[in-house]
């Protein structure tokens, strides 16, 4: 069997000590003669994982014991009509820094159930950088204000926690969750898609402050009522089951690397040396701003558009998959979460300067 350097975005690399985990498990998970998607989601076998992975996720993170955290499903899309259904709280508006093309899909849902202040915007640079605090036009009576921390598509990160006082802060953290550590008490609510750095397609993680619960709009579907959902431990309805078991094994994994200060140290010296190859390139360029740039989705542009479809090729012959960038950018974009190995970084850096000189 060979196994490729997968850069996809998402669903993403997963760690191969966990898919053979996974594999070994599949028939029959700790003696049970069950494979934990055949189980009773209220069985004692099930409860167990669940648990086991609540416990890892509070401990790699530092979850303070007023948050909760809840195991939903519907992705960071159906978060955001979620959000603002329990998070409004008879507020009119909801305060919005629009980074790129999944801020303004937050953007565009969120207007259906209030007013939206768009506080800051790096549209008109290209959204290319994070904007300035200091560019911030908040309103101090917004029922949140909300940001993506990592834009999957631009590749524009966060790399600070920006202070909003008495407004509770709000983040899709999709991509970059876990990849370093996070101060969760600065946050009001955190939630993300599980498919980047946490497992498959179908989970979704919320983490929310106590005091924000309860107070959810009539309309608001019970299964997506953070307040129902948190008194029956994320088991209204049947969870996804499967992707909290995968979950619980990668959260495993992650304890088992030396937990977020370790990964934040190994994701770094994965980017530098991606990042470093593309700045002393006359081949491809870099669309953001050096103090945004993402540690997780790196997109990059042949300056020669022309020799696309022969890059991606090559690259594809030599076992690196999933460089296309998204259609709404163009370009290629190479995703390098927790699981891509220092040796897939590695291999592309190889391979660019190889097409370099071949095309130069």
């Amino acid at each position: 069997m060979t196994r490729v350097f997968n850069f996809s975005a998402g669903p993403a690399v997963l760690p191969e000590t966990v898919l053979r985990k996974a594999a070994e498990e599949m028939l029959d998970w700790h003696g049970s003669g069950m494979s934990v998607m055949e189980m009773s989601h209220r069985g004692k076998e099930f409860i167990a994982i669940h648990a086991e992975a609540e416990a890892l996720l509070r401990e790699l993170l530092a979850i303070p014991p007023n948050y909760k955290v809840l195991f939903m499903q519907g992705g960071a899309i159906g978060e955001n009509a979620i959000v603002p259904m329990n998070l409004l709280r008879g507020k009119a508006s909801i305060d919005f820094i629009d980074t790129g093309e999944w801020s303004k899909k937050s953007i565009k849902e969120a207007r259906k159930y209030a007013a939206v202040n768009v506080a800051a915007s790096a549209a008109a640079t290209g959204y290319d950088r994070v904007p300035a605090r200091s560019e911030w036009q908040l309103d101090a009576n917004a029922a949140y204000v909300h940001l993506c921390s990592n834009e999957t598509i631009g590749g524009v990160e966060y790399h600070f926690t920006p202070d909003v006082g008495a407004v509770p802060l709000v983040a899709d953290m999709s991509s970059d969750i876990l990849s370093r550590p996070v101060d969760i008490a600065k946050y009001g609510l955190i939630y993300a898609g599980a498919q980047k750095n946490i497992g498959p397609a179908g989970l979704t993680i919320v983490i929310v402050r106590d005091d924000l619960l309860g107070q959810a709009l009539p309309v608001t579907p019970s299964a997506f009522d953070y307040q129902t959902v948190a008194d029956n431990d994320s088991m209204y309805n049947t969870p996804p089951t499967y992707a909290i078991y995968i979950a619980g094994l990668v959260f495993q994994w992650i304890k088992a690397q030396g937990g977020l200060a370790a990964m934040a140290e190994r994701n770094r010296a994965k980017a530098t040396l991606l990042y470093e190859h593309l700045d002393a390139s006359r081949f491809f360029t870099s669309p953001v701003q050096r103090d945004c740039r993402s540690l997780m989705n790196v997109p990059f542009k042949l300056r020669d558009e022309a020799l696309d479809a022969a890059f991606l090729k090559g690259a594809e012959a030599r076992g690196l998959l999933q460089l296309k960038g998204h259609r709404s950018v163009g370009g290629m974009r190479a995703s390098i979460y927790n699981a891509m190995p220092i040796e897939g970084v590695q291999a592309l850096v190889a391979y660019l300067k190889e097409f370099e000189a071949a095309n130069a």
